[in-house]
């Protein structure tokens, strides 16, 4: 088998960028390596996600159960594996990606309490990994950030774009709820963190990115 790495954060959390630059990295390190961005927004897989993601099902987040929503989003996982990298990673290829499993546990692991969360997380990966057959990554790089900066980003792309902000982008205390369950669940599976901040500061994503290149390279 293969190495499956996830770089994984809220929405705000400069999670894409960091992708971008593994991706360039990876690159500029002559390593081979398949990319995939989750959701897969251009193929028919991700139907329901859009339909949920534009309040087809509800205005708020919690207008469709945990269960159900991480569904929608593992159909998407499902049919990106069976069609496009199944075999490369079966026959030990290297797959990175943005967004994963993990981003159910972040997102709908949210509407659940605390006390309650680590049965979602148990039933997530069980679902995902055994029932589905999907990969388990063997390595998450979470990177973690306040939801209140992470807000404020999402505000600044909102207005350069035009494009306003799904059901999950425009909500400040489900934010803010993602955050507090990106922490526990970064605890609960032993995810990497990849601090974004320092002294309340946005770090240099440069210096983010070295963190997180270091972290992948003790895989190889």
């Amino acid at each position: 088998m293969g190495k499956l790495i996830v770089i994984e954060g809220i929405d705000g959390s400069g999670k894409s960028t960091q992708f971008e630059l593994m991706c360039r990295r990876l690159e500029a390190e002559n390593k081979d390596f398949f990319r995939v961005i989750f959701p897969r927004y251009d193929k028919p897989s991700s139907a329901l996600i859009k339909m949920y993601l534009g309040g087809d099902f509800g205005s708020e987040p919690s207008a469709v159960n945990a269960y159900a929503a991480s569904s929608f989003y593992a159909v998407d996982r499902y049919a990106s594996f069976k069609q496009d990298w199944q075999g490369y990673y079966e026959n030990g290829g290297l797959v990175l990606t943005d967004r994963y499993t993990t981003s159910n546990a972040i997102h709908h692991g949210a509407k659940f309490s605390p006390e309650s969360r680590e049965h979602f997380f148990k039933w997530l990966f069980e679902y995902e990994s055994y029932l589905l057959g999907l990969p388990k990554p063997d390595l998450v790089l979470y990177m973690s950030i306040d939801a209140e900066v992470a807000a404020e980003r999402l505000l600044q792309r909102e207005a350069k774009t035009g494009k306003p902000g799904d059901i999950h982008e425009t909500n400040i205390a489900y934010l803010k709820s993602c955050v507090e369950c990106a922490n526990h669940a970064a605890d609960y599976y032993g995810w990497k963190t990849i601090k974004c901040l320092s002294g309340g500061r946005a770090r240099a994503e440069s210096e983010i990115h070295q963190d997180a290149f270091n972290e992948v390279m003790k895989l190889f």
